[in-house]
C-alpha cells in the first residue's frame, strides 16, 4: 500500500472548497493518502483567497507553515492571493510552484508531468454531507469593492451535461443533498443560451437526490421563472443565499450593485408570499467608505424585516485595483468594529425570533454530525439548525419534532 501523502489547505469560498476537493480526489486516485497531524506530505496545495486583507493573512500564514513542517514538500499555491501578487507569492519560502485560477483543474496534472491523473470532477466532499458543486466561474459585475473579477476573470459556466454526471456521481456515492454554486451564479449560461433556471431544473430530475439548494446569488437575479423552479421543484430547498450587502440604496450606487433596498425585499416577500417557510441567509459588508450611520441603521431595519436565518458578516477592507479603494470618506476602525458587533447582535436576534415559530412544528433534518452522546446535528430544508436526541449516524434524513428553541439553535427528538 503505498504511503505518499498530501495536505490541502483551502480558504475562502465554496467554488475553492469545490476546487480543492477535486484535487484530492485526483491525488487519491493516483494513490495518495491524506497526511494525518503531524505527519510530513510530499505534495501540498494551498487554495487561496483574497477577498478581504484578513484572507491575503490567514493565506500566507498557512503557505509558510505548510513549508515549515513539510521540507523537501511539492509545495503548490493557487487561488485569488496567488493571481494577485505572484511574484511576492513565488518568492516565499518553500513554495516551488504557482498555478493561475484559469489553470487551476490542471493543477494535478502539472505537478505530475510524468503521470496521468484522473480527471478533474468530484466524487466525494470530505466531512460534509452536502456536496457543493461549481456550475460557474468568473464574474462580469465589478462592484467597487470587489477584486474577485480581477483575479478570477470574466464568466464562464460549465455544460449541464458536465454537471448532471458529476451530481450523479455524487448520489452515487451517497450523497443526498447538493449545492449549486459559482462566483455570481447568476451568470450561468451553460457555455451557450441556457440560464441558470434550466439548470437547476435538470439537476432537479437526477434519481436519487433529495436535496437541492442554489448558493449565492443577487435579488435582481431571481425571476420568475427561477422563483416557480425553486418553489415547485422535487428537491429544491424553501431556503436561499440572497445577497443584501447594504440596506442603503446610496451605498448600494457606490457599491455598483445592481438592485436597489427595495428590490430586495420585493424578491423576499414575493418568495414568502408563495412559501411562507421560505427562509434567507445573507453576505452584509460593513464600513464601506461614505457609509453613515443613518445607511447602516438601514441594513440594520432591512435584516429585522427579513429575519435572516444567518448574516455572514466582513467589515470592509480595501483591495488595491478597485474603485472603493480610492473613495473618500473612510469609516473609522474603530466605528466599524462597532458596527460589526451591533450586526451580529442584530443577527443572532432575528435567527433566534425565527427559529422560534417552529417549536413544537415536526420537520425533517438531514444530519451532518451523528452520535455524539446520543446527539445527531443538521439542517432541516429550510436550513435552520437543529440538535436531535438519539442514537443517529450523519447522512441521515430524519422527522424531527422540535421541542425548544436555543442561542446555538433548535433541539427537537425523533418522532
Amino acid at each position: 500500500m503505498s504511503n505518499k501523502k498530501f495536505k490541502i489547505v483551502t480558504l475562502g469560498c465554496r467554488t475553492n472548497q469545490y476546487e480543492s476537493q477535486g484535487y484530492s480526489d485526483q491525488l487519491q486516485g493516483m494513490g495518495y493518502h491524506q497526511a494525518g497531524d503531524g505527519e510530513h506530505a510530499e505534495v501540498c496545495i494551498v487554495n487561496t483567497c483574497t477577498v478581504t486583507e484578513s484572507a491575503d493573512r490567514h493565506s500566507r500564514t498557512e503557505i509558510r507553515r505548510l513549508a515549515k513542517q513539510n521540507p523537501g514538500s511539492k509545495l503548490i499555491v493557487t487561488g485569488c492571493l496567488a493571481e494577485r501578487e505572484p511574484d511576492k507569492i513565488q518568492a516565499m519560502e518553500g513554495v516551488t510552484s504557482l498555478v493561475p485560477n484559469r489553470e487551476k483543474e490542471l493543477l494535478v496534472a502539472r505537478a505530475f508531468p510524468d503521470e496521468e491523473p484522473p480527471e478533474f470532477s468530484i466524487k466525494h466532499f470530505d466531512a460534509h454531507t452536502r456536496a457543493f458543486v461549481k456550475v460557474q466561474d468568473g464574474c462580469n459585475s465589478y462592484c467597487t469593492y470587489c477584486i474577485i473579477p480581477y483575479v478570477r476573470g470574466r464568466s464562464r459556466s460549465r455544460t449541464t451535461e458536465e454537471v448532471i454526471r458529476e451530481v450523479e456521481g455524487l448520489v452515487a456515492n451517497g450523497y443526498k443533498e447538493v449545492v449549486l454554486t459559482g462566483i455570481n451564479i447568476g451568470d450561468y449560461d451553460g457555455q451557450g443560451e441556457e440560464k441558470l433556471v434550466d439548470l437547476v431544473k435538470a439537476v432537479d430530475k437526477v434519481p436519487g437526490l433529495k436535496r437541492l439548494r442554489v448558493s449565492s446569488i443577487d435579488p435582481d437575479e431571481i425571476d420568475d421563472e427561477l422563483m416557480e423552479a425553486i418553489l415547485n421543484g422535487r428537491t429544491t430547498c424553501p431556503s436561499m443565499h440572497v445577497v443584501l450587502q447594504s440596506g442603503s440604496n446610496v451605498t448600494l450606487k457606490r457599491m455598483n450593485r445592481k438592485y436597489t433596498r427595495q428590490i430586495f425585499l420585493q424578491t423576499i416577500d414575493r418568495l414568502r408570499a408563495a412559501s411562507p417557510d421560505f427562509t434567507f441567509t445573507t453576505d452584509v459588508i460593513v464600513g464601506f467608505p461614505g457609509e453613515t450611520d443613518a445607511d447602516f441603521q438601514e441594513t440594520l431595519s432591512v435584516m429585522r424585516e427579513v429575519q435572516f436565518a444567518k448574516v455572514h458578516m466582513f467589515p470592509y477592507s480595501e483591495r488595491p485595483r478597485t474603485r472603493a479603494a480610492l473613495y473618500p470618506n473612510k469609516v473609522p476602525d474603530d466605528v466599524i468594529r462597532e458596527r460589526k458587533q451591533e450586526i451580529l447582535r442584530v443577527a443572532e436576534q432575528v435567527a433566534f425570533d425565527l427559529r422560534a415559530r417552529y417549536v413544537g412544528r415536526r420537520v425533517g433534518v438531514l444530519t451532518e454530525r451523528g452520535n455524539q452522546s446520543g446527539m445527531a446535528s443538521g439542517h432541516t430544508t429550510n436550513f435552520l439548525p437543529v440538535t436531535v436526541q438519539g442514537d443517529i449516524g450523519e447522512n441521515a434524513l430524519v422527522e424531527v419534532e422540535i421541542q425548544k428553541n436555543t442561542p446555538e439553535g433548535l433541539f427537537g427528538i425523533l418522532i
